[in-house]
């Protein structure tokens, strides 16, 4: 069953956008497709190297989930400051993906930087949990707050935090920007105008596991807004794509829309997923954890598809 666009739901309040758009202050932005003379992978990571030596602080915390952003940014990270000098901290929650922190660890891991994993309790803010247009902007407070707690008990007054951002995330709607300008983290990629393309290539560059890992978001963005998050829900949701994903599909994403779900994959592999000879046995599955109605999306998995209920 193919199913319409996703709605907003019941309490979606939206800001306008004007407003809550967020935008980066630390440096002007350029666009890969604007530039004249694309620099090669190479010259890319050196600009975003000095960008964070420019700094000017000998120590670094990557605020880390494991992707292709965060790990780039992490990589090189400890190229511009030594690997001692910088830590990745990765944030566990009910909203990150069961399954990711172990892949998280190896990639610290070969990088040759600490690793520390913390506790946030996003879920348990009201702000996060009523799930308007903000809720990221919620959920960054609640990260950095606590990566600033890990620098100082740690000893790390002299430090600067970091994101994995990039240019690409200007195009959509990213109230967490605007929480990382209130901490003064900093984000190379952004600031470097690099993009998701380019990011990869630089991560195949610097031989990380993750340079082909498809985007990596945490579960609440699945939710349509107005549709209260909750632990059990985002359980629900990571159990539904884990059954999508034994099916041997990498992009999924499981869209809670109420008393539905919607399933998006890879547009290449729409029809494969639907032509599967136990399509119809997980989506009995899906159907038993709480969905009346389960339904493949037509046009596959859009990155920010719940931002397109948005009125711009």
């Amino acid at each position: 069953m193919r199913k319409p666009r996703p709605q907003p739901g019941p309490s979606d309040t939206r800001p306008p956008m004007s407003d809550a758009r967020a935008r980066s202050t630390h440096g002007t932005v350029e666009r890969s497709a604007e530039r004249s003379g694309d620099p090669s992978v190479e010259r890319i990571g050196e600009r975003a190297v000095r960008r964070i030596v420019g700094y000017g602080r000998p120590r670094a915390i990557v605020a880390f989930s494991g992707g292709v952003d965060s790990a780039t940014v992490l990589a090189l990270a400890a190229r511009a400051l030594g690997t001692a000098e910088v830590s990745a901290v990765t944030a566990v929650s009910p909203s990150y993906p069961a399954g990711e922190l172990e892949a998280a660890r190896e990639v610290a891991r070969s990088i040759g930087v600490e690793h520390r994993v913390v506790d946030t309790d996003e879920v348990g803010r009201e702000t996060y949990a009523r799930n308007d247009t903000m809720r990221c902007f919620h959920c960054k407070t609640e990260l950095y707050a606590t990566l600033e707690r890990v620098a100082e008990t740690h000893g790390s007054p002299d430090h600067v935090l970091l994101s994995g951002a990039n240019a690409d995330d200007l195009g959509d709607f990213r109230p967490g920007l605007l929480a990382a300008e209130g901490f003064g983290v900093r984000s190379p990629l952004l600031e470097e105008g690099i993009t998701k393309g380019e990011t990869r290539a630089m991560a195949r560059r610097l031989g990380l596991s993750v340079a082909e890992k498809p985007a990596l978001a945490c579960l609440s963005s699945r939710v349509a807004f107005g549709f209260r998050i909750t632990s059990d829900l985002l359980a629900r949701i990571d159990r539904a794509e884990q059954l999508i994903r034994a099916l041997g599909f990498e992009q999924v994403r499981v869209r809670h829309l109420g008393s539905a779900a919607s399933v998006e994959v890879a547009a290449e592999d729409v029809d494969r997923l639907e032509a599967h000879p136990r399509w119809i046995e997980v989506s009995t599955r899906l159907r038993q954890l709480g969905w009346a109605e389960v339904a493949i999306d037509a046009d596959g998995y859009l990155a920010g598809r719940m931002n397109a209920t948005l009125e711009h």
